[in-house]
């Protein structure tokens, strides 16, 4: 029996096949990996365009309406995560490729989360790098977080988490978006702002935690940055578009806030001349949130689950489309 020609996209770190079992599929399916973005359309086209299966890493390549065009025998795409922005789910489903995720861990991104939080309050890479390079000691000086306002804005399960550490080193925690409840915010053990005006004048970390959307984003604009503290810091793990871009940029130029803790970035991965890359006040990382051994094990152990379900004809966590 001849196999299904199956293309794994976007292994950065070359770990697909040993973060699960394949095993199960091998007298049915073949898989290849790609361990190298593949930016360009036509490339990519020419690389899996035998293939019936694809799996895809979060949003590392889209998955758009022209190129599922390019890919005539593609049955099933698997992505990892439960939702993913970069695939046209209409035009997939009007091929009829059937689409299906994985879950999520939420522990990962809350982490990361925390250590820009950290990172940012002791300045870390700054003496770090200070120490390692030119021997000096001890240049600056740390902000505290116990007795400090947290603010978090989007409080589902990644910012709950976040919540509750923030609570852990005796901060006080609010919290914001345009659907939260005082009730859900009780439960959580957090206070509800009143506003999101109010959340960002009064928080000194202000995190955000929600889903990219329209009407998520450019959440926060030069109005709102211009509310923050000129003490305060702004971490996003979630995505860059939630914030302003151009006004991130000069908020932190300018100083109006203190500086930030970003692992997002609108294109990713940033352009060279991104001012992002080089402003001192900012923390950043190449969107790691989700990078975690646990994390992969769960993406690559159902990616597949969602394989072998679709080989015997019951899919299983479809993506529908809206």
């Amino acid at each position: 029996m001849q196999k299904l020609q199956c293309a794994v996209l976007d292994d950065y770190q070359r770990v697909a096949l040993s973060s699960t079992d394949w095993g199960s599929l091998s007298d049915r399916v073949a898989v290849r990996v790609l361990d190298r973005h593949i930016g360009r359309e036509d490339e990519l086209a020419s690389l899996i365009g035998d293939c019936e299966v694809v799996v895809v890493m979060r949003e590392r390549s889209p998955v758009t309406r022209s190129l599922l065009s390019r890919l005539p025998q593609l049955r099933l795409l698997v992505t990892t995560g439960m939702r993913n922005a970069a695939i046209d789910l209409a035009a997939a489903h009007e091929r009829g490729v059937t689409v299906c995720g994985t879950a999520s861990r939420s522990e990962p991104p809350a982490e990361l989360t925390w250590a820009l939080i950290l990172g940012l309050a002791r300045h870390v890479h700054q003496e770090a790098t200070s120490f390692r390079t030119h021997g000096a000691w001890q240049s600056t000086i740390g902000t505290d977080l116990c007795g400090r306002t947290l603010g978090v804005v989007g409080l589902g399960n990644i910012g709950t988490r976040v919540a509750r550490v923030g609570s852990a080193f005796d901060m006080r925690v609010l919290a914001w978006s345009e659907n939260l409840t005082a009730e859900r915010a009780r439960e959580a053990g957090v206070e509800l702002a009143p506003s999101k005006n109010d959340l960002l004048a009064r928080s000194d970390f202000v995190t955000i935690h929600l889903v990219l959307s329209a009407r998520t984003r450019g959440l926060l604009g030069v109005l709102e940055l211009r509310r923050m503290k000129p003490t305060a810091y702004l971490i996003n793990t979630s995505r860059a578009a939630i914030v302003d871009q151009p006004a991130l940029a000069q908020a932190l130029r300018e100083q109006w806030i203190a500086g930030a803790g970003l692992d997002v970035f609108e294109q990713e991965p940033p352009p060279a001349t991104d001012p992002l890359r080089f402003l001192p006040n900012v923390l950043a990382t190449p969107h790691l949130g989700y990078v975690s051994q646990e994390n992969y094990r769960t993406y690559y152990g159902e990616a597949v689950e969602d394989i072998a379900a679709f080989l015997e004809g019951s899919p299983i966590r479809v993506l529908r489309s809206p």
